[in-house]
């Protein structure tokens, strides 16, 4: 039975309480959950969350030792990377290594996330293309397999092609729901995204870090997907993003990747659990400081990293907003 709680409130204040966001959150093992926030059925859809799975095939299938992939390359393809300029130069060795031009992503031009690398190329008349996209590197990840198998890469991002089979071959086995009949929609990026209820992400996370859940190849393909993901976090996030930020402060390994609409998921290597949330609002901010809270509940992150101040356009510090999981 787990402890099931409030949803976490994420407050915002300026000497009185402006806004709040719920969060519904689960934190869980492969036997279910531990502790709920809210409602463990909550349908989330995982988006970018949902990564560190989709990621799996390339490990799994040989792609990656057949093409010599870096420990940094795995968390790229598990990233939602700011579109740094060090981050575009990798995903386009990258892809130069395994034989493919820039052009063949499928993912779509966008703007980077990293506001300064954005105005670098505005200012020096780049246009966006999709090596800037934050799925950039999740993509090359999907071609490497493509290059490794013999997929013609064209359309590569649709349900029926053979990597996207894969994929979704992953997160089935992962969180444990049946998707033959799932209608699914379209990520961001293009490939395919299906609904699940929350507790079944944090289960998805748990069986990522708990090796007895898994049989050798898979388990030795999680492990590295974990130690890339946990070791590397800039190069899958980057500047002043959460990720990064939780991983240089945790007081042990972990694994956390957000998404989309306010999802967040991470996990924790060395106790085997697995944590999902939702904003139901579907607010960013309020899933960075959520996961905060909830990771500050277990006592891996510091309480303080749950609060964030609000400044205004002098700088000067005017409320917080804070990640409340009582």
């Amino acid at each position: 039975m787990s402890d099931t709680r409030a949803p976490i409130a994420v407050e915002l204040t300026r000497d009185v309480v402006e806004s709040v966001h719920l969060v519904d959150a689960v934190v869980a093992t492969v036997d279910g959950p531990v502790t709920v926030w809210g409602d463990a059925s909550a349908p989330i859809i995982p988006r970018s969350a949902i990564k560190p799975i989709q990621v799996l095939p390339l490990l799994r299938t040989g792609a990656a030792e057949a093409f010599g992939v870096s420990d940094i390359e795995v968390s790229l393809g598990a990233a939602s990377h700011s579109g740094q300029p060090d981050h575009v130069k990798a995903v386009a060795a990258w892809l130069e290594r395994i034989g493919y031009s820039s052009g063949v992503l499928e993912c779509g031009p966008d703007r980077p996330i990293h506001v300064p690398s954005a105005d670098d190329l505005l200012a020096t008349g780049i246009p966006f293309a999709p090596i800037h996209n934050c799925c950039s590197g999740k993509h090359a990840g999907f071609l490497t397999v493509c290059r490794h198998l013999g997929f013609d890469p064209a359309g590569y991002i649709e349900r029926a092609h053979p990597i996207q089979e894969l994929v979704t071959a992953a997160i089935e086995e992962f969180t444990e729901v049946d998707l033959s009949d799932a209608t699914n929609g379209a990520d961001g990026c293009g490939i395919p995204t299906f609904t699940f209820p929350a507790h079944r992400l944090a289960h998805a996370m748990a069986r990522l870090v708990t090796p007895a859940a898994l049989d050798d190849v898979t388990a030795a393909a999680a492990d590295r997907v974990v130690r890339s993901m946990s070791e590397h976090a800039w190069w899958m996030s980057g500047t002043d993003r959460a990720e990064d930020e939780f991983a240089e402060v945790a007081s042990e390994p972990l694994v956390s990747k957000g998404g989309a609409e306010g999802v967040f998921m991470a996990a924790l290597p060395e106790r085997g659990i697995g944590i999902a949330l939702k904003a139901r609002d579907g607010a960013h901010r309020a899933a960075d400081q959520a996961m905060a809270a909830v990771l500050a509940n277990l006592d891996v992150l510091p309480a303080a990293i749950a609060v964030d101040p609000i400044t205004n356009k002098a700088g000067t510090v005017v409320g917080e907003i804070r990640g409340v999981a009582s």
